[in-house]
């Protein structure tokens, strides 16, 4: 199969989800966090007492009332609260990339697809397990795939769409014919598990999406009409922890536990004001540069953060409230599991949608980054 040369037509064959087991419901969450807080408040009776978290006012926050997690146990004990995973061998495979493979594996079945046809994988994902070797090329070995190449990519919540863009524009160029992009997050060990605001936040979970050259796609493929990536700086959302963090003469954990900085940390009022239009714009843009309207999208598969967000953006979008049916969610049951999110709502929810329906899958988040992929159903 040749590599070089002619271009082809980039689609979506299938897509891939790995769920973890264990589930974390908004009750459970909140004991948890309670029982945290008043021992906390009898230890430190001098400091500023830390307020109860309710389960009203974390779906009233945030649309979320339960989350998957990789590790329960020691993320619901006040004492802990935070994931433990037993530290593998260099030999053994890690975590994430175990997930990303699950995920892959899923995907390349519902697309009837051999391991050998593909020619690359894309790890796109917030959070890396380590710096090296990449985690999209030890997924591509534990696959089984003996050539082609992998590499990781790190565009926070977008990572995915930035995943398939680039992946759309190897098969255009002729450069692959079939790429796995992988989206491993097990988002719940850069949460702040002790902080009210945030605690709530995050769920775990692993996609996956075959692109592909539209002539080795099966039948029933999406057709990627378009694609576009946007970046913009802001401090809003932002995680501190890296490799460099020891050249501070103080490391990333004290006695009390990991600093506050090196986990998740935003400013979630402003990050709703200020992405809100940026996303609404964007898409707007990007549909009209593709001859295409709000009346045109049968379904909007958006990033799973916020509901409220998702209704804002889906209203601008679609000129007026969305309904489920329009924009679905995933949230509720995931939370938000950064760039996976729209995946997992594209994966659960296109399959009632027939021949020429076009629909968005849009991220957005850290970075700011978003990212927009039309797509229309074929067969």
């Amino acid at each position: 199969m040749s590599k070089h040369g002619h271009g082809a037509t980039p689609v979506i064959s299938s897509t891939g989800l790995f769920t973890p087991s264990d589930t974390i419901s908004n009750e459970e969450l909140v004991a948890s966090f309670n029982a945290y807080a008043d021992r906390y408040n009898a230890a430190n009776p001098a400091a500023e007492p830390l307020t109860h978290s309710s389960v009203e006012f974390v779906e009233k926050a945030s649309g979320i009332k339960s989350r998957h997690v990789m590790d329960k146990r020691a993320i619901v004990d006040p004492d802990i609260m935070e994931p433990r995973y037993a530290e593998r061998p260099n030999e053994q495979i890690s975590l994430m990339a175990e997930i990303g493979v699950a995920a892959c594996r899923d995907a390349l079945e519902r697309a009837g697809r051999d391991i050998e046809d593909v020619d690359a994988v894309l790890c796109a994902a917030s959070n890396m397990q380590r710096a090296y070797p990449a985690m999209a090329v030890e997924i591509q070995h534990e696959l089984g795939m003996q050539r082609g190449f992998g590499f990781d990519i790190n565009v926070a919540c977008s990572s995915a769409t930035f995943g398939i863009q680039t992946a759309a524009d190897y098969i255009r160029s002729g450069n692959a014919r079939s790429v796995l992009v992988v989206n491993p997050e097990i988002t719940s060990g850069h949460l702040n598990w002790r902080d009210r605001d945030s605690h709530f936040i995050f769920g775990d979970v692993a996609t996956a999406i075959l692109v592909e050259a539209k002539e080795l796609a099966p039948a029933q493929h999406w057709e990627i009409l378009g694609t576009r990536l946007k970046t913009q700086f802001s401090n809003n959302i932002r995680n501190n922890f890296g490799f460099l963090n020891r050249a501070h003469g103080q490391g990333a954990v004290d006695q009390s536990g990991p600093r506050n900085d090196k986990l998740f940390v935003q400013e979630g009022r402003k990050v709703f004001k200020e992405v809100v239009p940026m996303v609404g714009q964007m898409i707007l843009e990007h549909a009209e540069s593709l001859g295409l309207s709000g009346s045109d999208l049968r379904r909007l598969w958006l990033h799973q953060a916020n509901t409220g967000m998702n209704r804002l953006i889906a209203q601008k979008v679609l000129g007026h409230e969305a309904c489920e049916d329009e924009s679905p969610t995933v949230l509720d049951t995931y939370a938000n599991t950064s760039s996976a999110g729209s995946i997992i709502a594209f994966h659960k929810h296109n399959e009632d949608l027939t021949a020429g329906d076009v629909g968005l899958i849009c991220s957005f988040g850290a970075g700011y980054s978003a990212g927009s992929v039309f797509v229309r159903k074929v067969a």
